[in-house]
């Protein structure tokens, strides 16, 4: 190779070199560390390392680039294109070969390391490198003379073809290796797993000759109350299927606390729950591959994100430490296992990454949300809530990251509220309450149509309307503060009081109807309102002690995460108090960030690394031994503050000013309704 050699150069990266006439373009390409594709190393069987040739005139590069500065098309590259099509000007990398000076540009399809798109325009798009990876080799067949093992000369072979260091296999896949080879006329397809922190590199599944199909993996969330997949092609970093169930562990306590009480007072009470969790976990696994239609021995790799106690009991570990200070666990470090050792019914050699938990009571799920939201890399303040159960909140900036977790309960998915559901058709998901006359009108999931607009009957026909989900009752209560059925403190005002009938007498308090057909009566009760304060106070306490740790009054934008984040109103959870007052636009929603974070760790392993140097820098606040949690819980009670003035919100939106705590409560003017059971 010398300076009269033609000049080979690669776009968008730049790199060049001088090659010899006759060059493979694919050669040219791996010398130079040019990120081109290929499974089948050259052969022209797999297509992956097509290219697209430039000619003319290039005065950036001070270069020309004649007509024949490539080979001839040849029989291979017709053959592909009589079965597969290739995009007109494209050539495969492996069968053009270098006659001249060239421009080639690599498109991102043939990109080893190509972006995978994310839909939200501030997200960061991820670099695909997934742990593991296809590739075709030739292997030699055995020789009386020279005796050696299958499985040695299928790793020698693909260290001579593929720069691969020396793998290990599981004794399941030495169990098919010869039939394989065999079958295959000693030419095989490798899923090579490329090794990580725990486990080297190793050969995961063999088959005969060119496997033309993909491998798989999943990033699952595992919630307190649900358990959310994605089923992900580690050859494309396309989602095929998502799906997700509710947490079984349910049964044993909806909140977290509750399952460690559960464990404590109920021996083999940890068992119970772990074993409910992986049962549901496979039941998922079975739901998700029967949706993408794909054998789940295709699911080579898994990520898991969670919180601490579901991250114990994930694991089978008992979650007693975490029910009590320090809240210690058992570790918080990532961990690598083998998908068998959590009795997951994956591939029999698939591995398991779960990513690392950042505190007692920050788990792994904040560490995803931090790797999808990246508050360490933004030049503004931000603050990235993850509303759930269990609510995980950063804040943070390039100088620092501070992170806790604040117990909202389940009241914001739907549970615990008298006519609440899970986010499913037929759920009142938007609401608006006329500020005169104060009737409702709502849409249902399922339906554009509002519920006071023709057509509305015939589009809920199906579904009914079934009852209020999380989004629509921080609407509902929202709006109800806006319109003055509700005061400051949380109490809804009688009919006399509020103007309307819909307000009526129920038990000792007040409530407030919202629809009412033969089937059922759905209504708002002080108790609703109750469990909405309490969670919305918890979560707005643990973003101001945070504040109060950075030092300041105000953030400079608002990321709201989790399974319905993407569903809130900016000015409902303000008007609520859910959040700091901020510029209504700062607030944006990132959807399950956590669910995100686990997709990113599962098609980038560099990711991994990234989140656990970034996991050991962020700054934990334990939010149980914070005086001033308490006190900011108490003035986050009031809707949306006691203390905190909201001047953005209050430029917004102009609250009524209204008490209804007149003591003895006003019975004459509410019209009593029974609530049907």
């Amino acid at each position: 190779m010398s300076d009269q050699d033609p000049l080979v150069i690669f776009t968008p990266s730049g790199k060049r070199g001088h090659f010899p006439v006759g060059t493979p373009v694919l050669t040219a390409a791996r010398q130079l560390g040019v990120d081109l594709d290929s499974v089948c190393g050259g052969r022209g069987i797999c297509s992956k390392c097509q290219i697209t040739p430039s000619f003319g005139e290039f005065p950036k590069h001070k270069v020309t680039v004649a007509e024949d500065a490539l080979s001839e098309w040849n029989s291979v590259e017709q053959r592909y294109n009589d079965k597969r099509g290739l995009t007109k000007g494209r050539r495969l990398g492996c069968q053009a070969q270098v006659q001249g000076d060239v421009v080639i540009d690599v498109p991102e399809s043939s990109q080893v390391h190509r972006q995978v798109v994310r839909k939200r325009a501030e997200a960061r798009d991820i670099t695909l490198n997934p742990s593991t990876k296809l590739y075709y080799v030739e292997v030699e067949q055995p020789d009386m003379h020279e005796p050696s093992g299958d499985l040695e000369r299928l790793v020698q072979a693909l260290r001579k073809e593929w720069d691969l260091p020396d793998l290990e296999a599981d004794l399941g896949l030495l169990k098919t290796l010869q039939p394989t080879l065999r079958k295959g006329d000693w030419k095989v397809t490798c899923a090579v797993h490329l090794g990580d922190t725990m486990f080297g590199p190793r050969i995961m599944h063999i088959w005969p000759g060119f496997y033309e199909g993909t491998v798989y993996g999943l990033a699952v969330d595992l919630g307190s109350t649900t358990i959310a997949g994605h089923l992900c092609d580690l050859a494309t970093g396309e989602v095929v299927a998502s799906s997700g169930i509710m947490n079984p562990q349910i049964r044993f306590g909806e909140d977290l606390m509750s399952r460690v009480s559960y464990s404590m007072m109920n021996a083999g009470g940890a068992d119970e729950m772990t074993q409910a969790v992986r049962e549901g976990m496979n039941a998922l696994f079975v739901q998700i591959a029967s949706e993408a239609e794909i054998d789940r021995n295709l699911i080579v790799d898994a990520v898991f994100v969670c919180n601490p106690v579901m991250h114990h009991l994930f694991l089978g570990i008992d979650p007693f430490e975490l029910g009590q200070a320090p809240f210690a666990l058992a570790t918080s470090e990532a961990l690598s296992l083998r998908a068998i050792e959590l009795d997951l019914n994956l591939h029999p050699a698939a591995r398991v990454y779960l990513l690392p938990c950042i505190a007692g009571h920050v788990g792994a799920d904040a560490a995803a949300v931090a790797l999808s939201e990246a508050p360490d890399k933004s030049d503004d303040l931000v603050l990235v809530v993850d509303v759930g159960t269990n609510a995980e909140i950063l804040l943070g900036n390039k100088d620092k990251v501070l992170a806790c977790s604040s117990p909202t309960g389940p009241a914001f998915e739907g549970a615990q509220i008298s006519s609440g559901q899970r986010a499913a058709p037929g759920a009142i998901e938007r609401v608006e309450i006329d500020p005169v006359t104060k009737e409702p009108r709502f849409r249902v999931i399922g339906s554009d149509v509002w519920s006071d607009e023709d057509g509305f009957d015939a589009v809920i026909a199906s579904t009914g309307i079934t009852g209020i989900c999380g989004s629509g009752i921080i609407e509902m209560v929202a709006e109800m503060r806006m319109t003055g059925i509700v005061d400051g403190p949380g109490l809804i005002g009688s009919a006399e009081q509020t103007g309307t009938s819909r307000c009526f007498l129920d038990g000792r308090t007040y409530s407030y109807l919202v629809y009412e057909d033969a089937e059922r009566q759905i209504t708002v009760t002080n108790r609703d309102i109750r469990e909405i304060q309490m969670a919305k106070a918890a979560l707005y306490s643990g973003a101001r002690l945070l504040m109060d740790k950075f030092e300041v009054d105000s953030v400079d934008r608002v990321v709201l995460a989790g399974a319905f984040g993407a569903h809130i109103s900016p000015k409902h959870a303000m008007v609520l108090g859910m959040i700091p007052d901020a510029p209504l636009e700062k607030v944006t929603s990132a959807g399950n960030a956590a669910g995100t974070g686990a997709r990113i760790a599962l098609l980038n392993t560099k990711a991994r690394s990234e989140i656990e140097k970034t996991v050991h820098n962020i700054l934990k606040i334990e939010t149980a031994i914070e005086p001033r949690f308490q006190e900011h819980f108490v003035n986050a009670s009031n809707i949306p503050n006691a203390v905190e003035p909201f001047p953005i919100l209050s430029s917004i939106v102009t609250l009524p000013d209204v008490n209804f705590n007149t003591g003895g409560g006003d019975k004459e003017g509410g019209r009593r309704r029974r609530r049907r059971s």
